[in-house]
């Protein structure tokens, strides 16, 4: 298809006729029209299987049609008719495949077989699965465990996941850095702090109760579509939703069901937001400070004059501490500051805090617009905040609601993937088990990728995922890769981390949840974490395949027993878990007690069971007993980034209505007009004049970060887009090369990828 020279809005509402015909195509381009549609039937049913997208909650009572455009694509993307073994690198070396793109690598179809690299032919060639067990532990038991990463995407199952983790500690280190490095570990920071659970409180039954909704930089009609059905449902009843978001996305303004004949048959549509403040990319805690600061200096008025309060006084009173140092330091924050750096008008502010304060019951949802910021955990803080000021967070029909993209990446911290041993229930691991788990800190996302980098780094196993698209720095990361000792990839597709070899480099094709998983015991299911915490039971109905695949328990069960000194690897019944996957919730419930007992009996509920989440009780977690402000350190998200200032721009990085993570669907984004390439920035068009530039013209980007790095992402087309002055928005993971390793949160050490200082200069050539 043509590439555009300019975006043309899309003039229609999510959902509808469009979700409707991208399913319908999707399943066509890979061979499973009839076949995908009646597996998409049981697609988050109670019985059926969990999506392999995002982790939006499983109701309890489904509609028929319970999967979205998006996880119609996932699916389909999984049980493609297409498939390669190893004749693809017969034709193909792997220096050839670093010149593909993302979309071409994955779309040639599904891994069937076990590979190895031949660095002599640089091709890929089939092995025996006993065989390449063999040689990865040799490999790793010769190596200093220290020296090895265990990194997890977050589409494992609990069961594989409490499988990978005790594996890896085993084997004596904790690093296990995951997907929620990269994305929500800001909330996991945060939260505990502020209400005492790492987790959000709301919950689906919290949306048909609420009278006022919140959105913070998360892009619903994109990342998690199933949604729009608990926001159409608050909207038709007069539910106002208010969006925070730099640009104006299609999910977020309108949304037409393609559930309802009604709405498919006429122009009938619902609106989503009623009010939409496009705040510069960095400046969301500038405009939660605005909202708080409103509600503080009314409620200020209120008490002078003797009128009723704003501020919830008793609730205040009885659950929270540090009100005082927080109200403090926002009556002391200037509104000229607070518009200066939101990129929003007072009397914008002032119209969304009315709205809040007359509502009784408010939940606020946020993503990775907030939580992927040098002040990233500040940023959850005052969400915390806001809703404290008026007993927002543990009652019915208010609360916290961070939105996770992979379908168990909370769910794989839950049973034990994390760096951090005080995270993990080592002293229960080691009298269940009988070793002595490692105490010390593990690498996480950032200091892995330091690792690879200055060399210490010698071994990546990857259970999933495409962690060198995913990461910071790419660049420079790629140049380390290749330095590896070893390399070892669990994968259904290929990717980017599958091409850049190791000296030992090894692909390892698993079986999809979606596919039944047939083993001695017969057929098994697995138990997902959704982002609401309930844990719901997944069983596939897909065939194989390929009958040379391996399940993901069963592929690290082999990679435990091949990499262990036997006495340790006996300490483990790996075979009879292989056999029974109940047997390794048997053991997860043992562990984690708490949260899992009478895992077996509980995982097949309708709508699933929930863990613990005190604080939607109440109940405070905290070193206190009590739900906390937290003060702003400061209104920059991102003050170690030059701001924005005469040719300096801030990037922010976004996702394509046909990408989930790092996997491109196809190379159009129709809900923002792009179609045919991905190789774009969107770009305030006063900007394009200011700096002498035009739409269509091609350029290269430069950062400008202070390290001594030279970061460069070269031949990009600008398109004029409705973005605030001085934001560029490009996609992820294009623009990665562009993000500094060290430009990453504080405290969560999640990579800064919605604020990155660039230059725009005329393309070289």
């Amino acid at each position: 298809m043509t590439k555009v020279t300019q975006a043309e809005p899309y003039p229609h509402p999510a959902g509808g006729w469009g979700s409707v015909k991208e399913v319908g195509t999707i399943l066509l381009e890979e061979g499973v029209l009839l076949k995908g549609g009646n597996i998409m039937l049981h697609q988050n049913k109670t019985e059926g299987y969990a999506c392999v997208g995002c982790a939006w909650a499983k109701p309890a009572n489904p509609h028929p049609f319970e999967f979205c455009e998006s996880g119609a694509k996932a699916t389909a993307w999984e049980i493609t008719s297409k498939s390669i073994g190893a004749d693809l690198f017969h034709q193909h070396t792997l220096t050839e495949l670093r010149t593909w793109s993302d979309h071409r690598l994955e779309a040639v179809g599904r891994l069937t077989v076990p590979l190895r690299w031949d660095p002599v032919s640089d091709r890929y060639v089939e092995v025996a699965w006993e065989s390449a067990f063999d040689e990865i532990g040799r490999e790793l038991q010769a190596l200093d465990p220290k020296s090895t990463v265990f990194y997890a995407s977050g589409r494992a199952s609990l069961e594989t996941s409490y499988m990978y983790q005790l594996a890896a500690r085993l084997y004596g280190n904790n690093n296990l850095p995951d997907s929620s490095n990269m994305c929500h570990e800001s909330t996991s920071v945060a939260l505990p702090k502020t209400i005492g659970v790492p987790i959000g409180t709301v919950n689906l039954d919290d949306f048909e109760q609420t009278d006022c909704i919140l959105f913070f930089g998360q892009n619903v009609g994109t990342n998690s579509p199933r949604m729009l059905h608990q926001l159409q449902a608050a909207r038709k009843q007069g539910v106002p939703v208010i969006t925070f978001n730099p640009l104006r996305e299609t999910g977020l303004l309108s949304f037409a069901n393609p559930q309802s004949p009604a709405e498919m048959l006429s122009t009938a549509e619902t609106q989503i937001s009623t009010q939409y403040l496009q705040v510069k990319a960095g400046g969301d805690s500038a405009a939660l400070i605005g909202l708080c600061k409103v509600l503080i200096e009314r409620d200020d008025a209120a008490q002078a004059t003797g009128g009723a309060r704003v501020l919830d006084a008793a609730f205040i009173a009885e659950h929270t501490a540090g009100l005082d140092e927080f109200a403090a330091k926002v009556r002391a924050t200037s509104w000229a500051a607070i518009e200066g750096e939101s990129g929003l008008a007072r009397a914008a502010l002032e119209e969304a805090a009315a709205t809040y304060a007359a509502a009784k019951r408010v939940i606020a949802v946020y993503g990775m617009g907030l939580t992927q910021h040098r002040h990233g955990v500040q940023n959850v803080e005052m969400v915390s905040n806001l809703l404290l000021l008026r007993g927002n967070i543990g009652k019915p029909g208010a609360g916290i609601c961070p939105v996770r993209g992979h379908s168990n990446v909370q769910g794989q911290r839950t049973v034990g993937i994390t760096e951090k041993p005080k995270l993990a229930p080592l002293d229960r691991l080691e009298k269940q088990y009988g070793f002595a788990p490692p105490r010390d800190e593990g690498l996480n996302t950032v200091t892995a990728c330091r690792g690879l980098m200055d060399g210490t780094v010698k071994a990546f196993v990857g259970l999933g995922g495409n962690f060198l698209r995913a990461a910071p720095d790419t660049d420079r990361l790629e140049r380390a890769w290749s330095q590896l000792r070893l390399n070892v990839q669990i994968a259904t597709k290929l990717n980017r981390s599958h091409v850049v070899p190791g000296a030992v480099n090894y692909l390892l094709p698993c079986l999809g949840r979606i596919e039944i998983d047939r083993q001695a015991g017969g057929e098994q299911s697995v138990a997902v974490e959704d982002s609401t915490g309930y844990m719901h039971g997944s069983r596939g109905r897909a065939e194989p395949a390929a009958d040379t695949l391996w399940s993901e328990p069963a592929i690290v069960a082999g990679l435990a027993q091949a990499m262990l000194p036997p006495e340790r690897a006996a300490l483990v019944p790996w075979a009879d878990w292989v056999a029974d996957y109940s047997r390794i919730r048997d053991a997860i419930a043992v562990t984690f007690p708490e949260i899992f007992k009478d895992f077996n009996a509980r995982m097949w509920e309708p709508g699933g069971f929930r863990r613990p989440v005190p604080a939607a009780h109440r109940e405070w977690k905290t070193p206190n007993g009590r739900a906390n402000f937290i003060a702003p350190a400061t209104l920059e998200e991102d003050p170690d980034q030059p701001p924005i200032d005469g040719d300096v721009l801030r990037l922010f990085t976004i996702r394509s209505d046909s990408q989930f993570n790092t996997t491109v669907y196809n190379e159009d984004d129709r809900f923002r007009g792009i179609y045919g390439s991905r190789k774009v920035l969107l770009v305030n068009l006063a900007d394009l004049g200011r700096l002498g530039l035009a739409e269509g013209d091609m350029v290269d980007v430069h950062g400008v970060t202070d390290d001594g790095v030279v970061r460069t992402v070269p031949g990009l087309k600008l398109v004029g887009y409705d973005v605030p002055p001085g934001c560029i928005a490009g996609y992820y993971p294009e623009c990665n090369p562009l993000l500094p390793l060290e430009h990453h949160a504080l405290e969560s050490m999640v990579p800064a990828a919605k604020a990155i200082a660039v230059r725009l200069m005329a393309a070289a050539g």
